[in-house]
């Protein structure tokens, strides 16, 4: 009797995607299978045992694990637990996956919920360092090193020891870390079509900026005869807004050595004075008056539609907004541009941590070998997980990489499960942006890399980074509300005080303290 392999996969996918019991339907057709086995042997001969389907073979346990869905939609037909990557993973390691991902709107509150529960995954991904650090340290995450010995010489051969260790607590590994691929994000475009209208020079100092941003704004940069352009759009809580921080010799977020002290960004009086420059376009109405409320979808719409000529745009919005913006105007014109350069001769934008997000294993899952092997595949077979199948997707022709652009973005979904052990290839990595269009993207990218803002910590949070974090973060408030002027500037020197008085003096504390260590190290 032969047992038809392809129909097995087929009918566990059917079981998967309708919710059914896997276990009870599983075992019913190994007994019926086995079942016509033996009838079978009576008349056909002995029972032969297959290197697939062993006779004493018992069902595998599912394993679940919690990721987010990046925001990605699945086509028709398909989801997180039935579709062509995940079937394919499956295939591979022998593995029976099952997929929650929560919203990305609650995806933070969501894991602290099932952590709270009595029903773990075996393997949750999160992107939030202080999440990871509070969870490793409650003892509520199971040690990975014995399991990635045995299990995960890809994962180990790719990711560099130096990241290996800012996973471990007590000397032991309690993630499997995925890595930023890119450096940075923020650069600095606009509209030469717009720019030559004007007769105006593509800016350089910040200066410079304030001159086309005011121009963009009062003198009809478009030639529609209406006021009805934005010199300068930001989104809600300052994104966007990277490269004039870092014209003033500063960044949000970050961490800045100073007379051989680390200090935070956000208390330094350079923020004070960026702070003052964007309060002054606010009051001007050179400004976007909607940038408070401004989501990234809001500011791509205004880009697309022409009431945007300069912008901090994220290095694929050449793919995206602009792209949008030329399909809808053929005249418009879209160049790169030097970074804004302050009073001081500063410039430069923020860059990204090397880690980008953290597998971990609950300490109660009896799963936690497979969670590896899952993991270790996904970075062995990172080039078909990362461009999609070859010769479908994406085919080599004379050497060049060529990208069939529709069924790109029609398989987009696959980065939810690529992206959970992303490792840099600097190589595939040119090859595949190169193979997407004349977008500028890996350009774009050098030109971030050679002006990053490097962040002076990068250990894992501290404790009184897991205690005071999210207060102080709520804080920062006040720096929408000093540039709308809400608040008066001097605002800020209160929101140093109560930031220093709310945890902050105990964080620069802890933060020294490391630094301390890591010199002495060197």
């Amino acid at each position: 009797m032969r047992i038809n392999k392809a129909g097995l996969g087929s009918w566990h996918r059917h079981v998967k995607r309708k919710g059914y019991p896997w276990f009870p339907g599983r075992q019913m057709l190994l007994l019926l299978l086995m079942a016509g086995i033996v009838l079978s042997a009576g008349c056909d001969g002995p029972r032969l045992p297959t290197p697939d389907h062993p006779p004493d073979a018992k069902p595998k346990s599912p394993i679940n694990i919690v990721i987010s869905n990046l925001g990605m939609t699945f086509p028709a037909g398909m989801d997180e637990n039935d579709n062509r990557y995940l079937n394919y993973i499956e295939e591979q390691t022998g593995l029976d996956i099952r997929v929650n991902t929560p919203p990305p709107e609650v995806y933070n509150e969501k894991l602290d919920v099932i952590m709270s529960s009595g029903n773990l995954p075996d393997m949750l991904h999160t992107y939030d360092p202080v999440w990871f650090d509070h969870y490793a340290k409650l003892g509520a995450l199971h040690p990975l090193d014995e399991l990635l010995d045995q299990y995960g010489p890809n994962l180990k051969a790719k990711i560099p020891a130096e990241v290996w260790d800012r996973v471990k607590y007590g000397g032991n590994i309690y993630a499997v870390p995925s890595l930023n691929e890119v450096t940075g994000v923020e650069l600095m475009y606009v509209r030469k079509d717009w720019l030559d209208r004007l007769e105006l020079a593509p800016p350089v100092t910040l200066e410079d900026y304030y001159e086309v941003i005011r121009g963009f704004t009062l003198d009809d940069p478009d030639g529609n005869g209406q006021q009805d352009t934005i010199g300068l759009t930001l989104t809600s809580k300052l994104g966007r807004s990277s490269p004039f921080f870092g014209a003033f010799g500063t960044q949000l977020d970050t961490w800045f050595e100073r007379d051989g002290k680390l200090v935070y960004g956000n208390i330094l009086p350079e923020t004070k004075e960026a702070l003052a420059f964007f309060n002054r376009l606010y009051q001007e109405n050179l400004l976007d008056s909607e940038f408070p409320l401004n989501l990234q979808s809001s500011v791509h719409e205004k880009i697309e539609n022409g009431k945007v000529g300069l912008f901090s745009a994220a290095w694929y919005d050449t793919r995206g907004p602009i792209a949008a913006n030329k399909l809808k105007d053929p005249n418009a014109e879209w160049i790169m541009l030097e970074y804004p350069t302050g009073p001081e001769g500063h410039s430069g934008v923020y860059g990204k941590d090397v880690i980008r997000g953290y597998n971990v294993i609950p300490a109660t899952s009896e799963h936690a070998a497979e969670v590896i092997k899952m993991l270790d595949f996904i970075v062995s077979d990172y080039k078909t997980l990362k461009l999609g199948f070859e010769n479908e997707i994406w085919r080599w022709e004379n050497g060049v990489m060529v990208t069939d652009f529709a069924l790109h973005d029609e398989h987009l979904y696959r980065g939810i499960y690529q992206s959970l052990v992303d490792v840099p290839d600097p190589v595939l990595f040119k090859e595949r942006l190169d193979s997407l269009g004349d977008f500028n993207l890996y350009n774009n990218l050098e030109m971030i890399n050679q002006h990053i803002i490097p962040n002076a910590f990068y250990g894992v949070p501290t404790p009184a980074m897991s205690k005071y974090s999210k207060k102080l973060d709520r804080m920062e408030d006040v720096f929408t509300k000093i540039i709308m002027g809400i608040e008066p500037l001097d605002a800020f020197d209160t929101y140093v005080e109560q930031w220093r008085q709310e945890g902050g003096d105990e964080i620069t504390k802890e933060v020294n303290e490391w630094y301390t260590r890591q010199e002495a190290g060197r």
